[in-house]
């Protein structure tokens, strides 16, 4: 678009001074010759496009934030509908963010909270098993969680925290009787809280043991925390760890973890008192605790369910066409079982695929493979083949993945061409929503933070009001581009009199206060009558991207980014231009103009479709404006020569004897080839009709236009046509509005018009219904030989309700 417009300014200054000279020779009135040049800017740019598009946009933003979705930038109202890849968080977005514990492994034994229809490896809950009640205790002291009040039941308590934490913190305060009295009872001393580095929570208690005072918590992702353990709780004795312990434990994980379910770690080290006595003060820096031989007590299991609806939104954003791809702090086996729930996953990964067939995960072909899980401590060591393998896939879930990881990965799918949308709430995810085409906050676990880093905020939370932006947004794009398409039809109509009294000369057929009024009236209202247009069908949600990213994309997108990163200077590390003086710059810009490669990326094929294309170019122009041009010289010359006896050879050979004829400049009478004699008063008249009839035909055929831009998918007939009432309200406001500007008496003098005879509507309207016969030829023609693409139908997406998207949150 801005390619379009630089295009259009540079043609139309150009063309109006070389024709701003032309003028000055003919006539000798610079005033005159001033008017025609301006009247040449206003026919080749249409003056209410600026407003058109900021209004249409600004209205789709209105109408997104009644479904939940709130744009800060217009742009993204724009952007939302280019989307092709979207990087989702899980929890609190797929996920309803409301923990619940459901499973404990420790001991060497699984316990499930809910003791009915177990499988036959869990056993029913016991708070006197071994670890349980350090689990419990260390759920409610290591922990930044608290209950609001106490003077209600466990269950009717409201807990202010993160979900993990508060479910933890919940399940503990159902079991322990002495809950509310823990804080006083062990004091904290010392808190590292949890952090993407880390990733564990370590606390220090005032809580006595046989050996001391004070008693070490942590609790945190599992991996990490075994790997500070070298002693394991087994039969309330802390035993060393042994392989056997090891495997046990990866068993319990991968299962829990495989149901979908977070899985958190937990740890203690009872703090010898000859080492840590009571009174002791714990420092960050320099490090004064130990973080390693703790004694690893056990797992607990918590799940979150996917949230109202997730699973069709995800289902209709792949129909289509948009890879939707998680980034989580999850273990893999937890994302990928979710990702299985919500249409995210559906095929198999190599691994599952090497497990079913009893191969090494070797020999499985990677092209047979489109899924992927890939662990967030490998990020920093994959290699651009790597990158390029992993964006290939259909199906792509990151798992323990670190802010920073996001950041990565939201660059790597933009120098693929990838546009990228990217959800995050947390104040670490802010560069990445930053970096993101379009940053997706959530406005209600959101920080403030992350909401001013995004352009979009959605106001619900929820991943499937994603898709309603989705659908808005390329609804507002079809829009707009049908709004273009509209308003540059009557470029043509409107520059061609103007080329023709200087090339011919014809007498001008509309003036430029007339071309004003075209632009600035009905034509501003009726092309703002497409912000309320329904899509023409729901086949919008299963059409492909707009610009689809292919390994052939891809390639010359990274070709073309290598280029202007040369030809302008931009440093690798940062993918930040170099800051340059403004002289620099000019020069620069300057040297472009004479680089053929500047040029051949200028007028390159772009990849996808654009807002204003050839298509819509050769349709506005070459063809809807040729017609309209005829049809309104048509209605010109019928008129003069109706009423004055004024043939086209006449007007040519009064315009070459005296280049002011038509005009109150005019020098000499006239008598027509008919032998009609025509005095100045005459010809000025037969101007003003003949300017009416033209303006008036060329609203008329617009009016007929504005039915037939509607149609992209389908032909311009149908109920289609009557969906949008606007539509015949601008209708009416134009036809008004023309007859105010053609017949009433006070305005004909500013406008230069006069009174016509109904009669002379019907050429108007006779174009107008060619217009709609040829535009409907055209696409029949069109939709046989270049049919729209449509996303491939994707096997196995499960878009009927569940138990969990039929229950709202």
């Amino acid at each position: 678009m801005g390619n379009f417009i630089a295009s259009l300014a540079t043609i139309s200054i150009t063309v109006a001074i070389i024709f701003f000279g032309i003028a000055i020779h003919k006539t000798g009135d610079a005033g005159f010759a001033l008017n025609f040049a301006i009247g040449i800017l206003v026919a080749f740019v249409p003056q209410g496009l600026p407003a058109t598009i900021t209004m249409l946009l600004t209205i789709a933003a209105k109408r997104m934030s009644a479904k939940n979705v709130l744009v800060k930038e217009l742009r993204g109202v724009e952007t939302l509908g280019a989307i092709t890849l979207l990087a989702t968080d899980k929890t609190g977005t797929l996920t309803r963010n409301q923990m619940t514990a459901t499973n404990f492994w420790c001991g060497g034994k699984l316990y499930s909270a809910y003791p009915h229809n177990l499988p036959p490896e869990e056993l029913p809950f016991s708070i006197s098993a071994c670890g349980i009640n350090e689990i419990l205790h260390i759920s409610a002291m290591c922990s930044r969680a608290r209950f609001d009040q106490t003077d209600i039941t466990v269950e009717k308590r409201t807990i202010t925290g993160d979900a993990t934490e508060s479910g933890l913190l919940r399940f503990a305060g159902q079991k322990l009787l002495d809950i509310d009295q823990l804080g006083d009872k062990y004091p904290k001393v010392f808190e590292i809280p949890f952090n993407s580095e880390n990733k564990w929570h370590l606390a220090i208690h005032q809580k006595a043991h046989q050996d001391g005072h004070l008693t070490l918590s942590m609790k945190g992702a599992p991996e990490r925390v075994l790997r500070v353990c070298s002693h394991i709780l087994i039969d309330n004795v802390a035993v060393e760890l042994n392989e056997n312990h090891r495997e046990e434990f990866m068993r319990s994980y991968e299962y829990l973890a495989g149901k979908g379910h977070r899985v958190i770690a937990f740890a203690q080290l009872l703090l010898p008192g000859s080492q840590f006595p009571k009174d002791m003060v714990f420092t960050k820096d320099p490090r004064n605790f130990p973080t390693t031989g703790l004694c690893f007590v056990g797992l607990a299991s918590l799940e979150d369910p996917p949230k109202h609806g997730v699973r069709e939104a995800i289902g209709h954003c792949r129909g289509a066409g948009i890879k939707i791809m998680m980034v989580t702090g999850d273990h893999p086996l937890t994302a990928e079982a979710i990702g299985r729930k919500i249409n995210l996953m559906l095929t198999d990964t190599k691994e599952l695929r090497a497990k079913k067939m009893g191969i090494s995960v070797d020999k499985v072909p990677e092209s047979d493979i489109k899924a992927i899980v890939i662990h967030g401590e490998k990020i920093d060591s994959l290699t651009d083949a790597d990158w390029d393998l992993i964006f290939s896939k259909e199906e792509i879930i990151f798992a323990r993945t670190s802010p920073k990881n996001k950041l990565q990965i939201v660059k790597r799918a933009q120098a693929l061409g990838h546009i990228v949308g990217v959800t995050g709430d947390g104040v670490n995810d802010s560069p990445a929503l930053k970096k993101a085409d379009l940053g997706i906050a959530m406005n209600i676990s959101g920080s403030d933070v992350s909401k001013e880093a995004a352009s979009m905020i959605l106001l619900d939370d929820n991943f499937a009001s994603t898709v309603n932006g989705i659908r808005e947004g390329r609804l507002i794009f079809a829009n707009l581009k049908k709004s273009i398409q509209y308003l540059l039809s009557h470029v043509l109509p409107e520059l061609l009199p103007f080329l023709l009294w200087a090339i011919v000369p014809l007498p001008s057929m509309i003036n430029s206060q007339q071309l004003l009024v075209v632009d600035l009236g009905f034509e501003l209202f009726a092309a703002l009558s497409y912000a309320w247009e329904p899509a023409e069908s729901e086949d919008i949600m299963k059409l492909e991207p707009r610009r689809p990213v292919t390994v052939e994309s891809s390639e010359r997108f990274v070709r073309r980014q290598a280029e202007i990163a040369e030809d302008y200077g931009m440093d690798p590390e940062s993918e930040e231009f170099h800051s340059r003086p403004t002289m620099q710059r000019i020069k620069d810009s300057i040297r472009m103009l004479f680089t053929p490669r500047a040029w051949k990326r200028k007028f390159s094929k772009s990849d996808g479709e654009t807002l204003v294309d050839s298509n819509l170019m050769i349709y506005s122009y070459l063809q809807v404006g040729i017609i309209e041009f005829i049809g309104c010289t048509t209605a010109f010359f019928v008129i003069l020569y109706h009423n004055y006896n004024i043939t086209p050879w006449d007007a040519r050979n009064m315009m070459t004897i005296d280049a002011n004829a038509f005009t109150r400049r005019a020098t000499n009478n006239y008598t027509t080839a008919g032998g009609n004699f025509l005095t100045v008063d005459d010809q000025v008249s037969a101007l003003a009709e003949g300017n009416s009839i033209f303006y008036f035909c060329l609203m008329i055929q617009q009016c007929f236009n504005l039915f037939a831009s509607k149609c992209k998918l389908g032909l311009p007939i149908g109920k289609y046509m009557f969906a949008n009432p606007k539509t015949f309200l601008s209708v009416l406001a134009g036809a008004l509005f023309g007859a105010f500007i053609v017949y009433t008496p006070g305005v004909q003098s500013v406008f230069l018009t006069a009174n016509v005879s109904p009669l002379f509507w019907l050429i108007g309207l006779a174009y107008g219904i060619f217009l709609v016969v040829f535009v409907a030829v055209r696409q029949v023609i069109i939709r046989t030989f270049w049919p729209m693409n449509v996303t491939a139908t994707i096997h196995g997406l499960q878009m009927h309700p569940t138990k969990w998207s039929t229950i709202r949150d």
